[in-house]
């Protein structure tokens, strides 16, 4: 049920403001990078980007394309603001999580630019309510440099293959070994528990792999503590991608279909393990 937010007063204009049908396609994709309090938002004309980070060892950011709102207005080369998350989220469910069939809750967002508060206008059953986010100053964020010409591997696979291998591994192990390779065992996951070692191993020609791009073999071990979080993003989505730089830091990038098929994506970048050694491997 689109609808308008109220035009700024006289001689302003926002920033950004953006309209959507269903707040919940938002509110899900942001629940699945909540794992700290605060984010910070860049909007450009492409899109909307929401980045979180923790530790200066992962970064995970959720993209939102132009196209999957009804409107998507920018007036400069791009916004940028850091927000709380948390209390987005509160706004975005203040009509609760889960909607009666055939209704939903209307968004509009409208940013009048640095210093000023986020307004959101929501809409269900008639009801308008507004909500005033304070916005912060935007930090700076990690530059993992994971351009595709700096990948060594890369393979695609369907999202309940590592949902399985999730349930399946010790996570009390406290970090979980990626194996790439072109060869045997093409793609390894490990963990280290209290139950001792697990394996699952994928062939290349697995029903669940989509696609394999293996240039060398590579052995890294990523803290489970840091992946955890990418779990949310893995539960909503179809197809993942991962992929490892020479230097061995992990993409994983979640493809997520919506109610209304548009498709979003997570993406969550993570070092590995600095502590193990080569010979550890």
């Amino acid at each position: 049920m689109p609808f308008s937010a109220p035009p700024p007063a006289s001689g302003e204009r926002y920033a950004l403001s953006a309209s959507l049908d269903n707040a919940r396609h938002l509110s899900s994709l942001l629940r699945a990078v909540h794992f700290q309090d605060h984010a910070t938002c860049l909007a450009t004309a492409s899109g909307l980007r929401v980045t979180v980070e923790d530790a200066k060892c992962i970064q995970a950011n959720a993209f939102i394309q132009a196209e999957i709102f009804q409107e998507f207005s920018i007036q400069e080369e791009s916004v940028m603001f850091r927000i709380s998350l948390s209390v987005l989220l509160d706004c975005l469910t203040i009509f609760g999580t889960s909607s009666l069939p055939g209704t939903s809750t209307a968004l509009r967002m409208c940013y009048r630019g640095y210093g000023y508060p986020l307004m959101l206008f929501l809409e269900e059953g008639g009801v308008v309510t507004v909500c005033k986010i304070h916005t912060q100053e935007p930090e700076e964020l990690l530059d993992f440099d994971f351009c595709s010409t700096k990948v060594v591997n890369k393979i695609i696979l369907q999202s309940e293959g590592l949902r399985e291998a999730f349930a399946e591994l010790d996570m009390t192990s406290e970090v979980l070994q990626i194996t790439m390779s072109p060869d045997k065992p093409y793609f390894r996951l490990s963990t280290f528990g209290n139950a001792g070692s697990a394996h699952l191993d994928y062939p290349r020609d697995s029903d669940l792999m989509e696609a394999f791009h293996c240039n060398q073999t590579q052995t890294n071990r990523y803290k489970i503590s840091l992946l955890k979080p990418s779990t949310k993003a893995l539960a909503l989505s179809c197809k993942v991608s991962i992929r490892t730089d020479a230097q061995g830091f992990l993409s994983l990038q979640y493809m997520i279909r919506n109610e209304d098929g548009q498709i979003c994506f997570v993406e969550y970048y993570c070092c590995p393990d600095e502590n193990i050694t080569e010979a550890e491997l």
